[in-house]
């Protein structure tokens, strides 16, 4: 007598799980109904014009606005009503686009401020686990600068700091609003390296961008705002191969 088949497992619910999230600044709506998902080991592109809702959807997304509604789930898990901290500690790391690292402590003591729990998967196996050293690999010029102080550094070296910090902290889900904005060549460079070296190690990011040619190395897939709703969604191919969307909403 033959066995029965096997059960087969639910599908695994993605990293981030984002649905009908609507947030407000004071009286005024700036989201509406923005809904996407990030699976482990997917780099997403939030992408649309300044404006658009890209930061504002990060910070809902990690509970900094008072008033939000909607769904956020990470692994399954509803996050919607915890407090930041509470987020961070279940594994989001957030990189903010100001940076907001600490200028009077050095870069030692801004990574140990970071400094987290080693984390596991949703399928129990272990995450990444960061150390100084694993994190000066990753970013060479930061070793040389371990002992200067954080207000004493250029604006790249700056952003490579605050997503080092963010990774003592050991996330499953990475936040990056705007890495590439306002710092060298070779800085944005560095920096697509160093998330495609993330996504080879499982992390899922979310990626605020509104550099085509950035998203295009590091993505898997793009959603497009546009005035706090998801106008168009899709693979990094579609998106670049699409003048007429990149037109309507990504060009001044």
């Amino acid at each position: 007598m033959s066995a029965p088949p096997a059960t087969p497992k639910p599908p695994a619910p993605p990293a981030l799980a984002v649905g009908h999230l609507d947030a407000w600044y004071g009286a005024a709506q700036i989201l509406r109904g923005v809904t996407f998902t990030v699976g482990q080991g997917e780099v997403v592109a939030l992408m649309g014009r300044n404006g658009a809702g890209k930061s504002t959807t990060m910070k809902a997304v990690m509970g900094l606005l008072p008033r939000r509604r909607g769904a956020v789930r990470v692994y399954g898990r509803a996050v919607s009503g915890l407090k930041p901290f509470e987020i961070a500690r279940l594994g989001v790391g957030y990189t903010p686009e100001d940076r907001r690292i600490f200028s009077d402590l050095t870069v030692l003591e801004n990574l140990d401020a970071g400094r987290q729990k080693p984390r596991r998967f949703a399928d129990g196996t272990p995450a990444p686990t960061w150390t100084r050293e694993d994190l000066f690999k990753l970013f060479p010029n930061l070793a040389e600068l371990r002992h200067r102080l954080g207000g004493r550094m250029s604006g790249g070296e700056q952003q490579m700091l605050t997503v080092a910090r963010t990774l003592m902290g050991n996330p499953l889900v990475l936040l990056l609003d705007e890495p590439s904005e306002g710092v060298a060549p070779v800085i944005v460079e560095a920096m697509a390296d160093t998330i495609l070296e993330l996504k080879n190690r499982g992390l899922s990011i979310l990626l605020s961008e509104q550099n085509v040619g950035f998203a295009e190395i590091v993505s898997d897939r793009a959603y497009l705002l546009e005035k706090g709703q998801i106008r168009w969604a899709g693979t990094m191919a579609e998106l670049t191969e699409n003048a007429d969307v990149q037109r309507s909403y990504l060009t001044l």
